[in-house]
């Protein structure tokens, strides 16, 4: 990588322009996404996140405007860009005839690495699955899965990671897990982007946020820049109430083993 590609952001997106038919889709997105940490790109169904993210992976091509990944135009040059990335979807893509570690060293070998036993090993130890490694993918939970999905996506260490939507239909506990998962990668220097439409979750991960509406950016910031463009809150006094994610994890603890088990609302 070139001393320009270094200094420059990790992705680079101006202008970009997408319709399907008469459906304009994107009009002129403008962004840029400095290298490590997590950017999460917000926006409701059908706001075109997932027509960036395609994109910038080199798997759609834009009607206008230009994107660069790592320092490469994603049009001109998709070879170096793909070489540069990995892009999990909103759906665990991995095998669940294998086994984890065979699913990641299945991975190693397409990527023609060395030591695919070792990366693969390495890989289930840095996302707390060596004990499940063993075991046939069809037998893992969701977490399990999505935890497996990208730990496989950082096979060849990608400098940028995409990741679509990654805790659509897990459960709150899953959810946490992948979230753990994520703050992780950004804090070895990987660059993430992460479409969502769960605001705490981008609450929660993000170091700076987008909103992307009708086709367009229409706020990008942290997330105390964003909260300034609302008046000041009113100090009042309220009894705070525990929210129904603290009830579940008082229950069920945050690994799913420690909780304690009550009844409500039924006689003994």
């Amino acid at each position: 990588m070139t001393v320009d590609q270094i200094q420059e952001p990790a992705i680079r997106v101006q202008g970009l322009e997408k319709s399907y038919k008469e459906l304009r889709v994107l009009r002129g997105v403008d962004l840029d996404v400095a290298r490590g940490g997590v950017f999460a790109l917000l926006g409701s169904n059908g706001a075109g996140k997932t027509t960036v993210v395609k994109i910038l992976s080199t798997l759609l091509r834009a009607d206008a405007g230009t994107a660069r990944v790592n320092g490469f135009d994603v049009a001109e040059q998709a070879a170096d860009v793909r070489e540069s990335i990995s892009l999990t979807g909103q759906f665990a893509a991995v095998d669940e005839i294998l086994t984890g570690r065979e699913n990641l060293v299945l991975v190693a070998r397409l990527r023609h690495l060395e030591h695919p036993g070792k990366i693969a090993d390495d890989l289930l130890a840095r996302f707390s699955l060596t004990e499940a490694g063993t075991r046939r993918v069809s037998t893992y939970s969701g977490g399990m899965r999505r935890r497996l999905d990208i730990a496989m996506s950082l096979i060849g260490d990608p400098p940028v990671i995409f990741l679509d939507e990654p805790t659509t239909g897990l459960d709150p506990q899953a959810r946490i897990e992948v979230w753990q998962a994520v703050r992780e990668l950004a804090d070895r220097g990987t660059t993430v982007l992460l479409t969502t439409q769960y605001l705490d979750e981008a609450e929660h991960l993000a170091d700076r946020i987008a909103i992307l509406h009708q086709g367009r950016i229409i706020v990008n910031g942290t997330l105390a820049e964003l909260k300034r463009l609302l008046p000041p809150a009113k100090v009042e006094y309220v009894e705070k109430q525990p929210t129904l994610e603290d009830v579940f994890l008082a229950l069920v603890g945050d690994d799913g083993k420690n909780g304690h088990d009550r009844n409500v609302g039924t006689n003994a």
